[in-house]
């Protein structure tokens, strides 16, 4: 039996510590994190795009429609009556952005894939089936189905140093050991 792993008494059933599952939990959250940057980075990047090709439409519509499109591709819907009301009004330029996505921002497509697989991936670890999400992606050309499923520590590494490149983390700083002692724990 692996060492985090113990038998319960009563039935019999094999279970994680709760040691080892509050450090799966950390994984999933830190990987959820990953994702959510990957998500930031594609709406700087959609706005960029969308107010550079519709120079004369509003920055607030550009904006809601950047989220809009983000939310698509991730499905992250907001539950808010406004952004309800903007996705079914504005269904048609949504899509139509979406299916030109895999062509003019084909320097995201691979990060983008990488993100929604690990998104996946967190979501089956807690019990739930969002392999849709993928198959959405690959219906609007935006999947690499070739590229291979990234290990947690490379898509953090990605995320780390596509967070720096568009200011939205600030990168680890090497301290001294005496540095490390003064700081309280």
């Amino acid at each position: 039996m692996p060492p985090d792993c113990k038998t319960c008494a009563l039935t019999g059933d094999r279970q994680m510590t709760t040691e080892s599952h509050e450090k799966k939990s950390r994984v999933i959250a830190a990987l959820r994190e990953g994702v959510a940057v990957v998500q930031m980075v594609l709406f700087k990047e959609m706005k960029t795009r969308l107010v550079e090709k519709r120079p004369s439409d509003d920055p607030a519509f550009l904006s809601m429609l950047a989220g809009s499109i983000t939310n698509e591709v991730f499905a992250t819907r907001n539950p808010a009556e406004k952004f309800i009301l903007f996705r079914k009004e504005n269904r048609a330029e949504i899509e139509q952005e979406l299916l030109s996505m895999g062509v003019e921002m084909v320097e995201l497509c691979a990060t983008i894939t990488d993100a929604l697989r690990i998104q996946t991936l967190c979501d089956h670890q807690e019990g739930e089936d969002s392999s849709e999400i993928l198959l959405r992606a690959k219906e609007l050309g935006i999947l690499i189905e070739e590229r291979e499923i990234p290990l947690p520590s490379t898509f953090m590494t990605v995320v780390r140093v596509l967070g720096e490149e568009h200011n939205l983390t600030i990168p680890p700083v090497r301290i001294t050991p005496e540095q490390d002692q003064s700081v309280i724990h």
